[in-house]
């Protein structure tokens, strides 16, 4: 049982959470909490390098043979409850985190000619951990195809953008991109409709008919697109805003667009179901 913090191990646990630079050179990531250790379980059991359980949850979690029968064959470490909370980056450490390896997407891969419907989200220079995080969540329930995101934007193997994606970042495709411009010329040329969100669009969200394959582009936080993102696109929608608002959270931004191209593509399911 690993009872000290000067522990090599837990010093690059505290590493990987704290280092996107540790994280990108080992291409591996902290996931942390018994959701996200049960969902990593069940949709990257492969890609769990080592998994650390503090002393108090294995005696009781790993008191009932079924749980540990769920984990057998990865390696573990017990901590000391009272390092593991060193260890820990939640409120209330549930006793549980494992260092997993990086999925890897390229482009391509979000792109199949194959697929009659590709909804894409592009995001440009997104900054907050808890936004992303939640974009990622949101995406995967409106059924989005894949997340591009401009290099810049937060790291998405940050501890915080992890616990908010909610499993979500083990189902969700998602790519960085040098130029996210550039990429959404490259999806118009591929036939791809390209609709940015902009406080100056031309039309209403809702009154767009989006074509079955649609990227949906959202700024950052503070700034929204630059220039140069939202003149890629064919079309600036815009959200209509009430009273004193002047624009919405990124995620709730987010969230409202690919409901709207979820809502047509279930409409359009239906009405050709019934030709």
């Amino acid at each position: 049982m690993i009872s000290s913090t000067a522990n090599a191990q837990i010093k690059y646990l505290v590493k990987l959470q704290e280092k996107g630079a540790a994280r990108r050179e080992d291409k591996v990531y902290v996931c942390e909490g018994r959701k996200m250790f049960g969902e990593v379980l069940a949709c990257a059991r492969e890609s769990i390098v080592k998994a650390y359980f503090a002393e108090s949850f294995i005696t009781e979690w790993g008191s009932v043979p079924e749980n540990m029968a769920h984990i057998s064959g990865i390696p573990y470490e017990t901590v000391a409850d009272h390092v593991f909370g060193e260890i820990s980056r939640t409120v209330t450490p549930q006793g549980v985190l494992a260092v997993v390896r990086q999925p890897e997407y390229h482009l391509d891969d979000l792109l199949s000619e194959e697929q009659a419907a590709l909804r894409l989200l592009l995001l440009e220079n997104l900054r907050d951990p808890g936004n992303l995080g939640t974009i990622m969540r949101t995406a995967e329930g409106a059924g989005i195809s894949g997340v591009i995101l401009s290099r810049e934007s937060v790291d998405m193997f940050n501890p915080k953008v992890i616990r908010s994606t909610m499993g979500a970042i083990y189902r969700m495709p998602f790519v960085y991109v040098p130029d996210l411009a550039a990429v959404a010329v490259g999806l118009r040329q591929r036939g791809i409709m390209v609709c940015a969100a902009h406080l100056e669009g031309s039309v209403a969200y809702d009154t767009v008919e989006y074509p079955r394959r649609t990227a949906l582009m959202v700024g950052n936080e503070a700034n929204g697109l630059s220039d140069k993102a939202a003149q890629a696109a064919d079309l600036r929608i815009r959200i209509p805003m009430e009273g004193e608002v002047e624009s919405l959270n990124a995620a709730v931004a987010a969230a409202v667009l690919m409901y709207e191209t979820y809502r047509q593509e279930r409409a359009g399911k239906a009405n050709r179901a019934k030709i």
